[in-house]
């Protein structure tokens, strides 16, 4: 899809408003919050095209079948392969797919899935440490319709309390899900 095609579906006939800034690293992990549907993914897509942006993500292999596998592929999916023990496993993939790309932006969703968690996955700051790259703080904003790759959310050796940080910056930019009620933070759980 054209970057002009995947503007104009986003911004004149779904009505969102794209933050017109965009990542300057040639690789980067850009966190996604909050994900309650898979419209984030949608919304995320368009946005990503509409700024011809390397954007990629991991789907489980099984979806990789004729006909949906050559268009997600083509969408900028990688396969994720069942090999290993979970999420040791999908992370070392992750780094390895920063390794095979010269540009390469990987989205990823701390929630680690669409329903409520209690507690957000840390595999976002494994990946980025291991990988040497820097962390986005991503978000769309489903109550103003505004989507936005963030800023460099900067990480230290303390991956707690660096999600802890992570998510009162969320907070703090008031971020509001397709699903509120399949979104919550660790200190509202």
């Amino acid at each position: 899809m054209k970057p002009s095609t995947a503007r104009f579906i986003l911004t004149r006939i779904l009505g969102w408003k794209p933050d017109p800034a965009f990542p300057a690293a040639k690789k980067a992990l850009v966190l996604g919050v909050p994900h309650t549907s898979i419209w984030d993914f949608v919304i995320s897509f368009l946005y990503a095209r509409s700024n011809d942006a390397p954007m990629h993500i991991l789907v489980k292999e099984n979806f990789f079948f004729w006909p949906v596998g050559p268009v997600i592929r083509k969408w900028g999916a990688i396969p994720l392969r069942k090999t290993g023990t979970g999420g040791a496993s999908a992370i070392m993939q992750m780094v390895e797919a920063f390794n095979t790309y010269d540009t390469i932006l990987i989205g990823l969703a701390p929630e680690g899935t669409r329903k409520p968690v209690k507690r957000w996955k840390t595999g976002y700051h494994i990946i980025a440490t291991k990988a040497g790259v820097p962390v986005y703080a991503g978000y769309i904003n489903w109550k103003e319709k505004y989507i936005s790759f963030g800023e460099v959310f900067p990480l230290t050796d303390d991956v707690r309390a660096d999600t802890l940080r992570l998510q009162r910056h969320y907070k703090s930019l008031g971020v509001a899900a397709k699903h509120p009620e399949n979104f919550i933070y660790d200190d509202e759980a």
